[in-house]
């Protein structure tokens, strides 16, 4: 029988034990200790996020930005970014550009996304430099988006935490 047929599935970082009841087991009638099961998954869960509390800082900014971001990232001991090229547009719209006499809207701006895992105690820090490294004070600059990480695996060597980043 499929795994999902079973009436138990075990999501999450695995260490646990705890089960969640699938949606077929609830309709089963095990509704309560289901739901006991997935409030144990949680605080389980949080208990771990907050040993090695970490965040993803997310940067949208200007292109020609990118280098000094880079650099003072590093500078506060930031060992690891991902760097995607990315269109969008906020508060800035667009513009129009004129290409062989004919003007063109552009919707999307391009734009570079900065991805960087970090530590909780030097989020304050990276926050800043890409604040100071991004800002032209012109329209356009960007966005700093600051989610929590729940679990970061370093494939490698299996190390986990903090100690992944």
């Amino acid at each position: 029988m499929a795994p999902a047929l079973s009436g138990r599935a075990f999501p999450g970082d695995g260490q646990s034990g705890v089960a969640h009841e699938t949606p077929l087991a609830m309709a089963r009638g095990n509704k309560g200790q289901a739901w006991d099961q997935s409030k144990r998954q949680h605080a389980n869960s949080v208990r771990h996020t907050r040993e090695g509390y970490m965040k993803l800082i997310t940067a949208i900014i200007k292109p020609f930005k990118l280098d000094e971001a880079r650099e003072a990232l590093s500078a506060i001991g930031v060992s690891g970014i991902t760097v995607t090229e990315v269109k969008g547009f906020g508060r800035q719209k667009g513009h129009t550009e004129l290409y062989r006499g004919a003007e063109y809207v552009v919707d999307f701006l391009p734009k570079v996304k900065i991805e960087a895992a970090v530590s909780d105690d030097i989020v304050d820090q990276a926050i800043e430099a890409v604040e100071r490294a991004a800002r032209t004070g012109k329209i356009g600059d960007g966005k700093i988006f600051v989610t929590p990480i729940e679990q970061v695996i370093r494939i490698r060597t299996g190390e986990t935490g903090a100690d992944a980043l």
